[in-house]
């Protein structure tokens, strides 16, 4: 396993930092993703682009998982200094900076289960890939970062950013319980803003809220390439008081805010022209830290689901799936059906 120089890594990161911290001067989202995508193909040989790179029609794009497996596309232990600079500079492009900062930091758990596994080869912190779909800043076009526990895919189109879905962000361990990094939690505030939420409920709310003791083994939803809606269980905002509907609006928010302000502003403006009405949180399992618990938030449009129950309630999954638009499927089926295209 290659371990990053220290010096190298800190000034890519900073150099990342300062990049986010001065968006406001920058291009639009889908603008700075076309840049950032061109300069990272153009910055690999021939044969780490062909490794790169599949066409945006190919079944590749939709071949999304968050487990540690054998993926296509270039991973980061196979790049140069200056081409992780470069992947990094294209992951930041789509988040913010809470969002990148917790990329990173999902990524870097991988040398943790490396340490506590006896050194298993699968857990390597570099075996994250990068993967463009389509000539950045043509027409449509995609890209994705993926490893374990992580799948970042969004589907841009000229100068508009189309999908940002699925999206997969987990952690394991949930918090780090000894060693140097003692007490880190990648997604602290997931957990704990959603805790804070059912806990304010009053019995008759939370009747409804809590839809079982149990917890599934895992998201519902899975790494379904089509993602189905669910039933809508659970309260809805209507139902709560104000304080209740600040709290899931907050947590609501985290989840939104992993990406660009005017990716996450975009998606928030969705649900709510849905209606609170049509927005439902549920709950299952404990309501106590370090047990077993599940919630998911949705409406008709999306669907955020969060699950942590493996490793004694220290492994967290969580996703971000839209209905009807996962990969930009339905918004790009339109597009296409109303105007006419080169073939």
């Amino acid at each position: 396993m290659r371990t990053p120089k220290p010096i190298q890594g800190i000034r890519i990161c900073l150099g990342i930092l300062l990049l986010l911290a001065a968006r406001s001067l920058l291009a639009s989202p889908a603008t700075e993703m076309a840049e950032a995508g061109k300069n990272f193909l153009a910055a690999l040989t021939p044969e780490q682009k062909g490794a790169a790179m599949f066409g945006f029609k190919d079944d590749e794009r939709l071949d999304w998982h968050f487990i540690p497996k054998p993926r296509k596309g270039l991973p980061f232990k196979e790049m140069t200094s200056p081409q992780r600079a470069l992947a990094q500079a294209l992951l930041a492009s789509g988040l913010s900076q809470r969002g990148f900062a917790k990329a990173e930091t999902i990524m870097s758990l991988e040398q943790i289960l490396y340490e506590i596994e006896s050194k298993s080869p699968t857990r390597d912190s570099d075996r994250y890939f990068v993967t463009i779909f389509g000539e950045p800043g043509t027409q449509a076009w995609g890209w994705r970062v993926e490893g374990h526990h992580l799948s970042l895919n969004f589907v841009v189109e000229n100068e508009k950013v189309i999908a940002m879905a699925p999206a997969f962000f987990g952690a394991n361990p949930a918090e780090i319980l000894s060693g140097p990094r003692k007490g880190l939690r990648a997604l602290g505030a997931e957990e704990d803003l959603a805790r804070a939420l059912v806990k304010s409920l009053d019995p008759d709310q939370r009747k409804t809220a809590v839809i079982t003791g149990d917890t599934p083994r895992d998201i519902i939803t899975g790494a379904s390439r089509k993602v189905k809606a669910l039933e809508p269980l659970g309260i809805s905002a209507a139902s709560m008081n104000p304080a209740q509907k600040q709290q899931l609006n907050a947590l609501l928010k985290e989840y939104a805010f992993r990406y660009r302000s005017e990716i996450a502003e975009q998606v928030l403006g969705k649900i709510q022209k849905a209606g609170e009405e049509n927005l439902h949180f549920a709950w299952a399992g404990s309501v106590e830290p370090g047990e077993g618990h599940y919630y998911r938030i949705q409406s008709p449009d999306f669907i955020i689901e969060y699950d942590n129950t493996q490793d004694h309630a220290n492994h967290i999954h969580s996703v971000w799936r839209d209905i009807a638009n996962d990969f930009g499927e339905d918004l790009l089926r339109a597009h296409y059906d109303q105007v006419p295209h080169e073939k």
